[in-house]
């Protein structure tokens, strides 16, 4: 049976103890540049501070330097912005250890599991949004796919385009930290989609 992430206290090492006031308030934040909160640990057990300054920014704006021409081109940049920030804001934190999926090795330090990237990447839209480069998409509410009928529950963050109203999952948890997220039209992912070179697990 394919596994996703799942962030019971049950199946966590015993030092980790989720918090869901946490992750609902990270979840809630309104980001700004000069400081917002980060979750890892596993359903946001761990929380860390963090902001972006010039030198952390400057790759994003460099990828948004001319305007996205459509809503894909906008896509393929936010995948790749989400690796961007992640990588700088990992730096900051100590999570830039987070291997792919939640059931790793525990010598990788503050992992991250599916609630906290989800978590997160919703942040970094936000940023994103607040910069201006989210011409084609809204961000929407965090998608769950599961509930133990086909796999591990499994959560995301998740955009819906302008115009027709296409909605999309933005995924950070099946690659290791910094690499872009998967962004795939939300239906695929609710069937249990998973890119087929993802050691996630």
């Amino acid at each position: 049976m394919r596994r996703y992430c799942f962030s019971l206290l049950v199946l966590l090492p015993a030092t980790v103890l989720a918090d869901s006031d946490d992750l609902n308030r990270v979840l809630r934040q309104t980001p700004a540049f000069s400081g917002f909160e980060i979750c890892y640990g596993g359903g946001c057990a761990g929380v860390a501070k963090a902001a972006f300054d010039e030198v952390g920014w400057s790759p994003i704006r460099q990828l948004f330097q001319s305007p996205s021409i459509d809503a894909a081109q906008e896509r393929v940049r936010i995948s790749q912005a989400i690796g961007m920030m992640e990588q700088a804001i990992g730096r900051q934190t100590g999570t830039s250890e987070d291997r792919a999926g939640t059931f790793v090795d525990v010598r990788y330090k503050n992992q991250l599991d599916c609630n906290d990237e989800a978590a997160n990447t919703k942040t970094y839209l936000k940023l994103l949004q607040q910069a201006g480069y989210l011409q084609f998409h809204d961000i929407i509410d965090t998608k769950t796919r599961g509930f133990f009928l086909n796999g591990w529950p499994h959560t995301t963050a998740a955009i819906q385009e302008k115009q027709g109203g296409q909605r999309y999952a933005v995924d950070a948890w099946f690659y290791d930290n910094g690499q872009p997220a998967v962004v795939v039209p939300l239906e695929q992912w609710k069937r249990g989609w998973k890119p087929e070179d993802s050691p996630a697990r």
